[in-house]
């Protein structure tokens, strides 16, 4: 996507409040690995975790929204201190509806990222609506913005670090660093 477009979505972006991400394809390659004994894993990009700490200390609330189910997803959350991991959803835009309720965050203040057809569902509850790289074509074409990295390999990253420059955050971590904090 080009710069241009980015700018152009930058007072868009300030308002997001709520990001919610769908996991597999975004979070993750896509991929599900099972063992001998049927149990999942998933491979997660510790850079996309650390572009989420970054956008929670600045008061941004990261929720996982999913259809997928296994375990995996609720570690990761865990791990990172992500308190709405909402998996086995079937109707993302009801579950998306009531999780905006419950954070009190309007359509306009929500972005989503995903990357498949049960993804478009959502469009219409979010201001903001983002797709990685490899997200099949029709979630490319009904984007706000699609994302240069792919699913699982820096997306999420990828849009942590636009948004923390969109918000005048950005400069102050690439100078100086980042330490986790508690607070």
């Amino acid at each position: 996507m080009s710069p241009l477009r980015w700018w152009l979505l930058r007072h868009r972006i300030r308002r997001i409040r709520l990001l919610v991400l769908d996991v597999d394809g975004v979070l993750t390659d896509g991929g599900l690995w099972f063992d001998a004994d049927g149990r999942l894993s998933k491979r997660f990009d510790v850079r996309d975790g650390l572009g989420i700490r970054l956008l929670q200390q600045t008061g941004l609330e990261v929720a996982l929204l999913s259809g997928g189910q296994g375990g995996a997803t609720e570690v990761r959350a865990r791990q990172l201190g992500i308190q709405h991991c909402l998996v086995g959803i079937k109707d993302k835009p009801a579950a998306l509806g009531k999780l905006q309720q419950e954070v009190g965050a309007q359509t306009n203040e929500t972005a989503f990222v995903g990357d498949d057809l049960n993804d478009l569902a959502v469009r219409p509850a979010v201001g903001l609506l983002l797709a990685p790289a490899d997200a099949c074509a029709p979630v490319r074409q009904g984007a706000d913005a699609v994302l240069r990295r792919r699913g699982g390999h820096g997306a999420v990253r990828e849009l942590a670090e636009r948004i923390l420059v969109a918000r005048g955050r950005w400069e102050g971590l690439r100078r100086q660093g980042w330490r986790d904090r508690n607070d």
